[in-house]
């Protein structure tokens, strides 16, 4: 499978526990693919590993951390005023919203060959 919006970067900690750290971006028009791409990451993650999401400590063999935030953004339109010798910001009357996404995946070496291969990871 090919992910299109979800770029991940790797760790790995001592014990041999891996780690794929993905954010992504977006406009609202593009929100919904990117949550179905998370949604395939996860669903494949759930079959594939099925009871086995947990903590890795506790001896669980993966597990995951997803955020969000929305974030709106009002464009500025500076002016200077002569009079005052002052710089005004003047505001637009609607902002745009841009979504951002972050997906932790951590697991076992099992759990990382078989990730690596399904979506073709480095």
């Amino acid at each position: 499978m090919t992910l299109r919006y979800l770029d991940f970067d790797y760790s790995e900690d001592s014990d041999g526990t891996g780690t794929w750290d993905a954010m992504a971006s977006v406009l609202a028009p593009q929100l919904p693919a990117l949550l179905a791409e998370v949604a395939q990451v996860l669903d494949w993650a759930h079959a594939a590993f099925a009871g086995q999401l947990g903590p890795i400590e506790d001896g669980a063999d993966w597990d995951y951390d997803l955020q969000a935030v929305h974030e709106v953004a009002t464009t500025q339109h500076p002016r200077y005023d002569e009079a005052t010798r002052q710089i005004a910001l003047l505001p637009d009357a609607a902002g745009t919203g841009r979504y951002t996404l972050t997906l932790s995946l951590s697991g076992t070496p099992a759990f990382g060959a078989a990730l690596r291969e399904q979506f073709g990871l480095a």
